[in-house]
Order: structure tokens, then sequence, then C-alpha cells
């Protein structure tokens, strides 16, 4: 089956220019029809579909294009597993301090709010 870039960008609800760029790195290869126009496999969306995955995990784009290169060089999926894996526990550690940051900051906000509340009830304002 053959995709449009038109159809590509609707079904995954990217710009057309996000498509050529992901081109432009050589995460995509598409065919071309004779009047030029691109013609994406079942692979490119296969890719398209990593991609946009691997963006919303916080991936960025060099260690998306080196987990898909691995794919080509080694067919049994194995390296591609093992980096995907590697760059996968950084990403969960880099998550992992982030949420710890966030309740740290919202256990602050609700002592200074407590505190607060109790100047306002000793004031005799609440």
């Amino acid at each position: 089956m053959i995709f449009t870039i038109s159809q590509l960008a609707k079904d995954f609800n990217v710009t057309t220019r996000t498509i050529r760029y992901y081109e432009e790195l050589h995460l995509l290869h598409p065919l071309r029809s004779e009047s030029g126009r691109r013609m994406y496999s079942k692979g490119d969306v296969t890719r398209l579909k990593l991609i946009i995955r691997g963006k919303r995990f916080g991936f960025t784009l060099e260690e998306i294009r080196e987990m898909i290169h691995l794919f080509d060089q080694d067919r049994s999926g194995r390296k591609q597993l093992e980096r995907t894996i590697e760059y996968g526990n950084m990403r969960i550690e880099e998550v992992t301090r982030f949420i710890q940051e966030l309740e740290n900051l919202k256990s602050e906000m609700e002592e200074l709010r407590d505190e607060f509340i109790k100047k306002l009830n000793e004031s005799g304002e609440i």
C-alpha cells in the first residue's frame, strides 16, 4: 500500500513539513512517482510511528535515528532493542528525577500555603 504525504500528515497529526524534515534527516525514505510525488510505504509508516512514539517519550531525533538504523543493520532487532532499553532506562531516570522535583515543589507550596492560612487564622481574618 502506498501513502501520500498528506495522508500521513493527517493520520499522525503532524505537518507535511515535519515529514519532509524527517526525510531530510534520513529517517524516512519515500519513493518518488514519475511526477516527483512522494510515495510512502508501509515501512515508512512504521518508521513514522516509531519517530512519533520516540518523540512522545522524550527521545532526541538523533537517538531515534540511531535506533532505527540499528534495526536496518541487524534485522534480528537485538541491537535496536538493547539500545532502546539503554535509552529508555536513561529517560526513566530523568522522568523519575523530574517527578521528585515536582513532588518537592508541591510539598513546599503546601507548607507555604499552610503557613499563610495559619497567619490569617491568627490575625482573625478567616
